[in-house]
């Protein structure tokens, strides 16, 4: 039976572009190497935000199904690649799952086959890494046996707004016909394309719209360090910045950056511009700026203790809000462990409050959880305002007896302190 399509990589990124697919009627399967994924999906729970059970459900009875056999393949039209892509320990590309993910499909390939690649990397992977993969092991030429394109993904995790289908979506060929078809494919199901020259065009693009976030957040991350220091309000400063209606975009300060694409991103664009003897200055001290921020929110923090207790060892220090994004629940690289970590490093007893994360470790340490907020603030002697989760109400916040350090400019009250 034939499959219009099958997303090899069934997370944040794969997951919801199988649901447009299938939502626009196309014949969709899923492959991922984790068989916790695989059952999990079978069943019908869905293990990723912004994609609920009942849409999981709905694409079951569409006809979608998940497997961890890469048999699947074979009936595959089209394969895109949704795998992810983090960093070795020492802090360079891993691309070791893209490779992995490349190897079945050069088993599986077969003339006039589209594969397309989504996951983030730096210029030159499609070419480079992933097409030698395919025609070594197949004896099949890209552009001319099969077809063969890059396509980076736009997910934005929680967002209601934009989705698959309405976010315009940029696509790339190894050879302009590689490039016709899928355009043809990613025009059954998203509003709006945009061709890009090349595929490293098409991979240097993604690269840059989150190194844009980076370097900017960074910014406003030492705007607030200078406010602090000189006495300046620096959320007022920013209301009033971002009234101009043109020239400026508005950027938010707060304890670090997380998520898998912020902190992970720019860091292939500098590792392939060294390759290159291109050193990206301005990534360099972004990066100096906002590793530090997590620093700055434990320091703070230490002071604000020293002030009300004499001494933070042996105080109780409540997180609020430890995932990466507010309303997500998603912890990866959140900027909440680094926090953590300082503040247990210094004695001090760290809990934390998250309707959206059910568990937090730092360093193999699983931190106690608490679930009624008015309590956990009752119980803390400094609150740490970490996530803006629309749970957590300023008045609510405002009205707490412990110290409060915002780091997102929310709360409002006498024991309210800001970044």
């Amino acid at each position: 039976m034939t499959v219009d399509l099958v997303v090899m990589g069934l997370g944040h990124v794969g997951l919801p572009l199988a649901r447009a697919a299938v939502s626009a009627g196309l014949a969709t399967a899923g492959y991922d190497v984790s068989g916790t994924v695989v059952s999990g999906l079978a069943e019908g729970p869905s293990h990723v935000g912004g994609v609920c059970d009942a849409e999981v459900a709905a694409m079951l009875d569409a006809g979608f199904r998940a497997t961890a056999d890469p048999a699947i393949l074979d009936d595959a039209q089209t394969v895109v690649i949704c795998v992810p892509t983090g960093l070795t320990p020492e802090g360079l590309p891993d691309l070791s799952a893209v490779q992995d993910a490349s190897r079945v499909v050069a088993a599986r390939l077969r003339t006039g086959m589209l594969v397309v690649l989504e996951s983030t990397s730096y210029p030159g992977t499609t070419e480079d890494v992933v097409r030698p993969l395919l025609e070594s092991s197949s004896g099949l030429r890209a552009g001319e046996d099969f077809h063969l394109a890059y396509s980076p993904q736009r997910i934005d995790p929680g967002n209601e707004v934009w989705d698959v289908r309405n976010t315009p979506k940029v696509v790339s060929g190894c050879t302009a016909l590689c490039a016709k078809y899928a355009t043809a494919f990613y025009g059954r199901f998203v509003d709006h394309l945009v061709l890009a020259r090349g595929t490293r065009e098409a991979e240097m693009a993604k690269l840059l719209e989150n190194t844009y976030r980076y370097v900017n957040i960074a910014l406003v991350d030492e705007v607030a360090l200078f406010c602090h220091q000189a006495g300046i309000d620096v959320w007022d400063v920013l209301h009033c910045a971002a009234a101009k209606p043109f020239g400026f975009a508005a950027f938010r300060p707060g304890p670090g950056v997380g998520g898998h694409c912020i902190p992970v991103d720019p860091r292939y664009l500098a590792a392939r511009a060294g390759s290159h003897g291109f050193s990206f200055r301005m990534l360099a001290a972004a990066h100096e700026v906002l590793t530090h921020m997590p620093r700055h929110v434990v320091n703070r923090a230490l002071s604000l203790l020293t002030e009300t207790r004499g001494r933070p060892e042996g105080a109780r220090a409540l997180l609020l809000g430890v995932t990466y994004k507010a309303d997500v629940a998603d912890i990866r690289e959140s900027p909440a462990r680094p926090v953590a970590a300082g503040l247990l490093a210094t004695g001090v007893d760290v809990f934390y409050h998250d309707p959206y994360a059910a568990d937090f470790s730092v360093d193999d340490r699983s931190l106690p959880r608490a679930t009624d907020l008015r309590e956990a603030l009752a119980e803390a002697d400094v609150a740490i305002l970490l996530q803006d989760h629309a749970c957590y109400a300023r008045e609510t916040l405002g009205r707490a007896r412990c110290t409060v350090l915002d780091t997102r400019g929310k709360a409002v009250g006498s024991r309210v302190t800001l970044l």
